[in-house]
């Protein structure tokens, strides 16, 4: 039971994870006892899914539910494994790919506004970047994972050769470039292939249509009407400002052991309008009832981000699971709406019921937050706040 639930909830909001007993190295500091509200029934366990941290999958966790069904919020763990301090709630993390949603949201505001037309070519406002043989890419199938553009060729296949590479400065026209010179998975719009090259293209193409960079836009657009005072884009800076939980990654070290490292200073422009943002629980939490009661994305167009495409993954052949900028999993009975992100030592989600009974954010300090399976402590918070997986 234990591993077929781990496998569908990989399946149904693909994160990072690792199993294994309760291990840290040596010095690693003791247990920091849950920091929680008390568990209402619905809620009860939330607080055993953060328990027993720091482990071997993860050194902390950040977690708010809330909604019109009750609210809850909680943290564990440390805020690093030298001092032993209590992990700081209030913290700053590497969000990732949630970072798509606030893409997704600044590309439909232009939308309504008659500067983007998500039916025309991505070609057309970039020709210089994108060529004839992917004239047929729109920019709904760019932001639905339908456009068949493979990914970037990035050096590096393993995290040590990765880590080596943590401040290498990544051009995203330059990525782009190294994407379309390959060959099409497959046809605009026949399958979907989720990747980050189609939110690359996007933050260009916002950039074209307004004259302004991509952080400015998502600041102007996002951030500050909702007053997301601690969410930030951090450009080439391979740091997170201010509070911060710091993030380790289980790797080999130069003595050629495998232990922890600290990985909370790593560059992200390999992300970038895909997966650069940095954010707290708190902000995300206001930016996901703002989004879901359609105060963001507004009329019509919100509904681009809870419209599957009719067609099937490319890699396992199951139905679509992404839409425009969000995806979609049923579990326990309904369909929850969000989005996971994953940086090296950080994992994170935003997800909701359709229409906000139930909301939640975590962030979760993985040891392995790019691994093929999902984080235990990561999918233990899912099913306490949704249920198990149902089709």
């Amino acid at each position: 039971m234990r591993n077929t639930t781990r496998t569908l909830l990989a399946t149904a909001l693909v994160l990072g994870v690792a199993g294994g007993p309760a291990v840290l190295p040596a010095g690693a500091a003791p247990l920091a006892p849950a920091a929680a509200a008390p568990a209402a029934a619905p809620f009860a366990g939330l607080e055993a899914a953060v328990a027993g941290l720091p482990s071997e999958d993860a050194t902390a966790a950040l977690v708010r539910v809330g909604g019109s069904e009750g609210a809850w919020q909680g943290s564990a763990g440390v805020h690093d494994v030298k001092s032993g301090r209590p992990a700081d709630p209030g913290a700053r993390f590497r969000a990732g790919s949630v970072t798509k949603v606030f893409t997704a949201a600044v590309v439909l505001q232009l939308a309504g506004e008659g500067r983007i037309d998500l039916d025309r070519s991505a070609r057309s406002y970039l020709p210089e970047l994108v060529p004839a043989a992917y004239e047929g890419v729109t920019v709904r199938q760019l932001l639905n994972h339908t456009h068949g553009i493979p990914a970037a060729n990035l050096p590096g296949e393993t995290v040590e050769e990765w880590y080596a590479r943590r401040f290498v400065t990544y051009d995203p026209r330059d990525l782009v470039r190294s994407a379309t010179s390959q060959p099409r998975e497959f046809a605009p719009g026949e399958k979907q292939h989720y990747l980050n090259i189609g939110y690359t293209i996007a933050g260009l193409i916002v950039e074209r249509v307004t004259g302004e960079s991509y952080e400015h836009q998502v600041t102007a657009r996002v951030l500050r009407p909702l007053g997301l005072r601690d969410t930030y884009l951090p450009g080439t800076s391979p740091r997170i400002e201010g509070r911060h939980n710091h993030g380790y990654q289980w790797m080999r070290l130069e003595d050629g052991t495998t232990g922890l490292r600290d990985v909370s200073v790593w560059g992200a422009t390999d992300g970038w309008a895909a997966g650069d943002l940095i954010s707290t629980t708190a902000d995300l939490e206001r930016f996901t009832k703002a989004l879901f009661a359609g105060r963001v994305v507004r009329g019509p167009l919100l509904e681009e981000m809870f419209t599957l495409p009719k067609v099937a993954d490319v890699t396992t052949g199951a139905p679509a699971a992404y839409a425009v900028g969000l995806s979609m999993k049923k579990l326990g009975g309904r369909e929850v709406w969000g989005k996971t992100g994953g940086r090296w030592g950080y994992n994170t989600a935003i997800a909701s019921t359709r229409h906000g009974e139930r909301t939640l954010v975590y962030s979760v300090n993985s040891t392995d937050a790019k691994g093929k399976d999902m984080n235990k402590v990561a999918m233990n918070i899912m099913l306490a706040t949704y249920g198990l997986p149902s089709k």
